[in-house]
């Protein structure tokens, strides 16, 4: 199994930044590609994010120029979000998601991005 735990949301003003990790523990050799994920009020949850082991990176259209993916080192111990430029739009609970070489998955708790003045 892999545990994965999000950190680094909170409230921000239009235009500005934040930084959200993913830590990762467990079984994170088994780890394929890991992503982030969003869901705001009433909307369902949809992509944002992706990298693979090989730094293969994936952005939905609504993020791509603001967002950047990025992972620590080979290994997916951490994975960031690197979020700039924010929009009110972008309120959401950010989740992030893995895939294992297994063919399995595993969310986090989320973590709660305010854009707003």
């Amino acid at each position: 199994q892999v545990q994965l735990v999000e950190s680094g949301g909170g409230l921000v003003q239009p235009g500005g930044s934040l930084r959200l990790s993913c830590a990762a523990s467990g079984n994170i050799f088994s780890i394929n590609s890991m992503g982030w994920y969003r869901q705001a009020p009433g909307k369902q949850r949809e992509l944002v994010a992706s990298i693979t082991s090989r730094s293969v990176t994936n952005y939905a259209d609504s993020v791509k120029g603001r967002f950047t993916i990025s992972k620590n080192n080979a290994v997916f111990y951490t994975v960031y979000l690197q979020m700039n430029s924010l929009k009110p739009e972008d309120t959401a609970v950010y989740y992030c998601r893995t895939f294992t070489r297994d063919n399995m998955n595993y969310w986090g708790k989320g973590t709660l991005v305010t854009v707003s003045s």
